[in-house]
């Protein structure tokens, strides 16, 4: 059942009991009121034909009989305009008294009806008639018949408005969701990216911009995970390629194989290996699962140990590296071999990008309004075009210089510098202009935090 219906039912229903009730009560309360008015009206004469006949009662013995021969009636002032007449019925319906021109069944259907009771015993029915009394009951029976015919009639077409505002109503509080259900099919069909239309600025149209936003990042992450398979089945397809050639050439040849003619495939194996390595840990650290043993570490000791492992790549390229504390609290608790591998890798880029005789100086100073020792690794190479810079983290990701094989690595390894220095509440952000080199800013919490981890 859609929910435009069930919102129509629940209106409809409460529409239609609302309106019964408010009929129903007033009903009620008039015929009441009536009841009211008609016994007020002959109280008094009811209460003296009550005690004279209580009175015959008591003085007969406990009985009404014989009470039809009896005058005592004639002793009551009676008014001769209005036609009294009254009828006594014992509680097994037989007429033991009828005064009066009326008939029996008038006096009943018309008459005013009391019962007397003695000694809290019921013992017969009195019923008074006259004129009046006869008129003001013709007014109780038709009054509230009357008014439940107009207020029936009122509340009908009433209801039937109401209804027809109810389907409207509903239909338009569930326009947004008609309008966005196709968008969601779409989705679940596996167009993804699809957008619905924003129609309203409520709950709805809050609703329809988070499943824009949803559908967009399920968009950008098929084309993720598309990239991603190419670009991994492009990274497999050189090492496999040339593995392959190789035994292909080894085993046309016939000859005994030279163990220098394996190292070749060895060199592909092992890039073969480091690359889903890689991998691997990448894919860990994004799912949150990387394993990270923290300690309190000197980052000022550890960056001078990584520079000490970049010198002869530096030193080839006759590059200076330098490394400057602007304090002294330089101690953060990391998992020094995953923070080892993130900043390797930083270092590591830096130097390949930095021309022969440039610098890569790396400078750590305290944020006191972060909590947070920030590192910088500032070098001097051509720089990186803004447009590249928001992509520098992505996997396999590379610029347009650096696509070559020989100047390029695999594309991973800022990526998992990325993820690794995230992984320990971190942050990290590339700063570049073209021809006035590039600046990596990783900051490290002082303590641990049990906080989600924070952004780029």
């Amino acid at each position: 059942m859609s929910v435009g219906r069930k919102i129509f039912i629940v209106m409809s229903s409460f529409i239609i009991g609302f309106s019964t009730v408010f009929v129903l009560l007033t009903y009620i309360v008039i015929r009441d009121s009536m009841d009211v008015i008609l016994q007020t009206s002959r109280k008094e004469e009811m209460n003296q034909l009550q005690d004279k006949l209580l009175s015959y009662y008591v003085k007969n013995g406990h009985t009404f009989n014989a009470i039809q021969d009896k005058a005592w009636l004639a002793e009551s002032p009676r008014a001769a305009d209005r036609q009294e007449s009254m009828l006594l019925v014992s509680r097994e319906q037989t007429i033991l008294l009828h005064e009066g021109d009326a008939v029996e069944k008038q006096i009943k259907r018309l008459g005013v009806k009391r019962t007397l009771y003695f000694e809290g015993e019921p013992i017969a029915d009195m019923y008074y008639y006259d004129t009046d009394v006869a008129n003001l009951t013709k007014l109780r029976i038709g009054t509230p018949t009357s008014i439940i015919i107009l207020l029936g009639g009122g509340t009908v077409l009433f209801v039937l408005l109401s209804l027809g505002a109810a389907y409207w109503v509903s239909r338009r509080l569930t326009a947004p969701l008609r309008k966005l259900v196709p968008a969601i099919e779409r989705l679940g069909q596996g167009e993804y990216g699809v957008q619905a239309p924003v129609t309203s600025e409520d709950e709805y149209g809050r609703v329809a911009v988070a499943f824009n936003g949803m559908s967009s990042r399920l968009e950008q992450s098929e084309t993720v995970r598309r990239n991603l398979v190419a670009d991994v089945a492009h990274e497999l397809r050189t090492p496999l390629t040339i593995v392959r050639g190789k035994l292909d050439l080894l085993q046309q040849s016939r000859q005994p194989i030279q163990p220098e003619h394996l190292l070749p495939i060895q060199d592909e194996l092992i890039r073969l290996t480091r690359l889903v390595g890689d991998l691997h840990q990448l894919s860990l650290a994004e799912a949150k699962q990387l394993p990270l043993v923290r300690k309190p570490t000197d980052m000022l000791v550890l960056l001078g140990q990584i520079q000490e492992r970049i010198e002869p790549d530096a030193d080839a390229k006759n590059l200076t590296l330098r490394l400057t504390s602007t304090t002294e609290r330089t101690s953060v608790p990391v998992d020094s071999s995953r923070t080892t591998q993130a900043f390797l890798n930083l270092f590591i880029n830096a130097v390949r990008y930095t021309p022969q005789g440039g610098l890569v100086h790396t400078t750590l100073q305290e944020e006191p309004a972060s909590g947070m020792l920030r590192i910088d690794i500032r070098d001097t190479g051509p720089g990186i075009e803004e447009e590249h810079l928001p992509y520098l983290f992505d996997r396999f990701y590379r610029t347009d210089e650096a696509r070559a094989r020989h100047q390029g690595g695999m594309g991973l390894g800022l990526a998992i510098a990325k993820e690794f220095i995230v992984s320990h509440g971190g942050t990290i952000q590339a700063e570049s202009q073209q021809g006035q080199g590039t600046t990596f800013t990783v900051r490290l919490p002082y303590h641990d935090s049990d906080q989600q981890p924070y952004g780029i």
